[in-house]
């Protein structure tokens, strides 16, 4: 077919050629913006406070209660008699019938198994504390009263119940005032002072953390004094440290991290913060999914990305759920890494798509950090237990906005560690609270880091 060399036909033409990028391009740019207004600035990855709609979700079919035929159901048990704190027994209402008045038998007895708690206000306690005088040193001798730090109205018990409450349960505050008859004031006094007798205790949590063979690290926003800010969590299987600060610059983790090598892996998103960390590093894939589900929810209907996401998305998903398989090591090890060399094939065949060229330059940019879940088991492919440890933090900037003053920062770094560590550690947070103040009661020199942590031996 020979070519028409009009000039007006080839000038048509032209123009044709650049409406139709031209439409194309409009085109992307309203996927972009639609989504951009469903999901979010981050796409998928924004978080669940900034997403402008969210989606509904349908209620699922409720299942059929009690236990399935043939199976042994689980109900309310009645207490054994080994494990009752006490046992009442009541007089009966009257001798005679309620209906028709004739005199009634006696049967013995019906046992009825209760839980409840006894009322948990607060008691106003006077100490008669016994003074004496020595006539040869001319001094006066009182004894301080037991489970009260020096020069404070309340006990320890309360203290203690009142940071639980508040750091790891999330209370609002006027609740927690309510519940105590403490006034809110009051309160952050106790907590402040409560933070500067264990700020001793961050950095040998540190120093342990600094140790461990797999670690993690997340941030997420956090307000202070009506400025935007961040907070940062740094968290293995065991332990949970805040830090709550006003940028999000590599000083904080460099601060936690120090400048020395360190064993183990970190297990990160691909922030820049933490690649100046003397460490060996694992970036999330659960991060790397979403982006590559991402470019297929943009380029919809593109082919070329519709079989790049349908291979790579299963094999991401495959790598993070992996270890958690009940398979022995050395079948662990095989699977891993035949995964690991299917998905750097993957991302090493070639592609015309820039969005698909985008995400094989991450893995072929970042390979030292991308695989080092299939050279060691310990090492997870995702960050989702920091992510878990963070959440409480997103409810409570939820719930009080951030923190009003940067020394009521500083308190909330402290005490959240305290009491989110404790918690991993299967302790009565309360407990160990009011038992490590009862010990600076008697001594303001003591340590409370052993009674805090008694299971954990002093880096």
């Amino acid at each position: 077919m020979g070519i028409n060399g009009c000039p007006m036909c080839l000038a048509k033409q032209r123009r044709i050629d650049e409406l139709e990028e031209q439409i194309t391009s409009l085109k992307e740019k309203l996927r972009y913006h639609q989504r951009k207004e469903q999901e979010g600035f981050f796409g998928s990855s924004t978080s669940s406070s900034k997403r402008p709609v969210k989606p509904h979700v349908e209620e699922k079919e409720r299942k059929p209660k009690g236990a399935r035929r043939g199976h042994k159901g689980v109900g309310r048990k009645r207490h054994d008699e080994e494990c009752v704190d006490r046992t009442v027994e009541l007089d009966p209402e009257g001798e005679l019938c309620p209906e028709c008045g004739a005199p009634l038998e006696k049967k013995g007895w019906e046992e009825r198994s209760v839980v409840d708690t006894p009322s948990q206000k607060p008691e106003k306690i006077i100490f008669r504390l016994p003074r004496r005088y020595c006539p040869h040193c001319r001094r006066d001798f009182t004894p301080g009263p037991p489970g009260v730090l020096p020069k404070t109205l309340y006990g320890n018990q309360l203290i203690a119940n009142a940071v639980e409450m508040y750091y790891l349960h999330g209370l609002p505050m006027g609740r927690i005032s309510q519940h105590t008859g403490v006034g809110a004031g009051s309160l952050m006094d106790l907590f402040k002072r409560c933070a500067r007798l264990f700020e001793g205790v961050v950095p040998r949590l540190i120093q342990e953390y600094r140790q461990a063979p797999v670690k993690h690290a997340d941030e997420t926003s956090w307000r202070t004094d009506g400025r935007n800010g961040y907070v940062w969590l740094f968290a293995t299987p065991d332990l949970s440290i805040f830090q709550f600060g006003k940028n999000r610059s590599s000083k904080v983790p460099q601060a936690v991290f120090g400048k020395g090598p360190l064993p183990g892996a970190l297990v990160v998103d691909r922030y820049a913060g933490y690649n100046k960390v003397s460490c060996e590093i694992q970036y999330c894939y659960a991060h790397l999914l979403r982006e590559v589900q991402d470019v297929e929810k943009e380029f919809d209907g593109e082919g070329e990305v519709s079989e790049f996401v349908a291979v790579a998305a299963p094999q991401l998903a495959l790598a993070m759920g992996l270890r958690r398989q009940p398979i022995p090591d050395d079948e662990f090890y095989r699977r891993a890494a035949q995964l690991s060399s299917e998905i750097k094939a993957t991302m090493a065949q070639g592609a015309h798509h820039m969005g698909i060229r985008r995400i094989q330059d991450i893995f072929r940019e970042n390979e030292p950090r991308l695989f080092h879940w299939s050279e060691r088991r310990a090492v997870p492919a995702d960050n989702n237990l920091a992510e878990r440890d963070l959440r409480p933090s997103v409810i409570a900037r939820k719930v009080s906005f951030g923190s009003v003053t940067d020394a009521g920062a500083q308190v909330r770094s402290t005490l959240v560690t305290v009491v989110t560590t404790l918690k991993k550690r299967k302790a009565e947070v309360a407990r160990r609270i009011k038992d490590a103040l009862d010990i600076l009661a008697r001594d303001p020199k003591a340590d409370p880091y052993p009674v805090l942590f008694p299971q954990t031996n002093p880096p």
